[in-house]
């Protein structure tokens, strides 16, 4: 249904387009004086600015009426009341209960999750109180160290928010390791000492093989220095597979679940928080899911056309299939939201990345864009060229606080003027006349076109007053109900990830092939490529061909 009624209105989206692609953003300020208050949203201390995007109020209500007759409000409501809109693995989609507080029953498969949720958390709470306050000790140390072992949404979540809120983090020291490169492992636990780390291990099946092989790591890098009968006191499961913890060495007591309707990259609300819980304290934590309530209720609450998540997704849907933009870069204006972009990374590509809707068929229309991006100002002086002048147009979101955490907001300033800056360089850009006449009579013209910036690359902008857990909990859930509205009007399950399935059985193909000894090629079952790089591989591991 969704993708019928997007192939509706191609064509007089098509129309506008045609009418506004030969009028600049700057044309466009200049004819609307209110277009900036028009064209802007506010939520609190957050303001949402979309009016530097190449958009008028008549392609505006085209595209709230194509979000209607996809059926977007109704699928909103099905999906936070809990129905198995997940189809493809009979799921519900209930990241939003995690952070819903009380109210009335949300019931699935007939257990109110309302309850289930609440005792959880309070369980996690509990333990992490324990841990920050020195309760739980490790052989009569309080902790000082938690690695948290995941990948994925089980470590982008965590790692980016510790990270955001790091004015916040007055508990034991927070690390990550996710990859299964051992130098992850070892790079991370160097200098650690091992009578006070305690290890979190972030796998709902307890068999995510990246997750397991370096948990194995860790039990084998904490019996150098720790008796075999104490060592299950260093780990913490977040897993509902209670037979694997158990096999592994962890009490049930240091087992925290989550529910299959919580999807990995949808899970930093869940127990999959601990680490973030320990970090910075469960009142914290609370504000931070209370701050992702609020974008909830707003996305609940609010009319299509001043509906922030909504009119993201809209302008996204006007990026990618009228004007055929195929990347959309996250600028964040704080350096404390380094991994914001990789988070919405696997949020947005992981979930809208698909060629097959839901009904089976291929989409006839282009799906998710690529992500990408880097904190202000490090980004101007490395790939900000190519937005401003590069033969690909790339929208951009920019976020930045009107308030620095440290005293001194001189800094800050500087930030937002930047960021201010960029945002209205890459909207009006620099005709050849300008160039001309801020050039000195004695410069050769020849670098005249080399100086000229065609302007009306798009752009929305985010400010809010200072990043807190509140704010940070309201811009992650802005960005979910985004890719989820998107989804909908595309008409495909944002909340399955199959692609990611092939490359790890092929992976579990090829490892016992390289464990044969390196002189023996004789092997079949990939293609040639394959085969010639597994043989290159023994070659090269080979005792007798490594350089003395």
């Amino acid at each position: 249904m969704s993708q019928s009624a997007l192939g509706n209105y191609i064509s007089i989206l098509a129309e506008h387009r045609s009418r506004l692609e030969n009028i600049s953003l700057g044309d466009l300020f200049h004819s609307d004086p209110d277009r900036a208050q028009m064209m802007s949203v506010e939520d609190g201390t957050l303001y949402f600015d979309y009016s530097k995007n190449r958009i008028d109020g008549q392609s505006l209500n085209t595209l709230c009426e194509l979000a209607k007759d996809a059926n977007v409000e109704e699928a909103r409501k099905r999906m936070f009341q809990g129905e198995k809109i997940n189809l493809t693995e009979d799921r519900a989609v209930l990241h939003t209960a995690l952070r819903a507080g009380e109210g009335p029953p949300i019931i699935v498969d007939g257990n109110n999750v309302r309850e289930q949720i609440s005792e959880a958390k309070q369980q996690a709470y509990a333990f992490s109180r324990k841990v920050r306050d020195g309760e739980y000790t490790l052989g009569g140390q309080a902790v000082k160290d938690v690695v948290n072992i995941g990948i994925g949404g089980s470590d982008l979540g965590p790692v980016m928010c510790t990270a955001a809120l790091e004015p916040y983090c007055n508990g034991p020291k927070i690390h990550f390791v996710s990859n299964v490169d051992g130098a992850d492992f070892h790079d991370t636990t160097k200098g650690l000492d091992p009578h006070s780390t305690m290890f979190i291990i972030a796998s709902k099946t307890f068999t995510t093989a990246e997750t397991m092989a370096n948990a194995n790591l860790a039990k084998l890098w904490l019996s150098n220095k720790i008796s075999s009968k104490d060592i299950g006191r260093h780990f913490v499961a977040l897993s509902t597979n209670l037979e694997a913890t158990a096999k592994f060495g962890i009490d049930e007591d240091r087992i925290f679940g989550f529910w299959d309707w919580v999807g990995g990259r949808y899970s930093i609300w869940s127990s999959i928080g601990l680490s973030l819980m320990i970090a910075i304290g469960t009142d914290n934590f609370q504000q931070f899911l209370d701050g992702a309530k609020s974008a909830d209720d707003h996305f609940l609450d609010r009319e299509l056309e001043d509906n922030i998540p909504v009119l993201m997704a809209l302008i996204g849907i006007w990026h990618r299939n009228i004007w055929g933009h195929s990347s959309h870069a996250v600028l964040p204006y704080d350096n404390r939201l380094l991994r914001f972009p990789a988070y919405l990374q696997q949020l947005d590509m992981e979930s809208n990345g698909k060629q097959v809707c839901i009904d089976g068929d291929n989409t006839k229309y282009s799906t998710g864009p690529v992500i990408w991006g880097e904190p202000g100002t490090n980004g101007q002086h490395a790939f900000y060229q190519l937005l401003h002048q590069g033969s690909d147009i790339i929208p951009c979101d920019f976020l930045v606080a009107a308030l620095a955490h440290e005293k001194d907001q001189a800094h800050q300033k500087m930030l937002l003027a930047n960021c201010f800056a960029q945002s209205e360089a890459m909207m009006l850009g620099r005709s050849r006349q300008q160039v001309v006449e801020q050039m000195h009579p004695d410069i050769d013209m020849d670098l005249a076109p080399h100086k000229v910036f065609e302007g009306n690359r798009p752009s929305n902008t985010f400010i809010y007053q200072k990043l807190t857990p509140f704010v940070l909990g309201k811009l992650i859930a802005f960005y979910e109900h985004k890719v989820f509205v998107q989804g909908v009007i595309w008409g495909i399950n944002s909340f399955d990830q199959w692609g990611v399935e092939l490359g790890k059985q092929l992976a579990s193909d090829i490892q016992p092939l390289l464990d044969i000894d390196g002189a023996n090629n004789n092997f079949i079952g990939h293609d040639a490529s394959t085969n010639s790089l597994i043989a290159k591989y023994r070659h090269l591991s080979r005792s007798d061909t490594i350089p003395k």
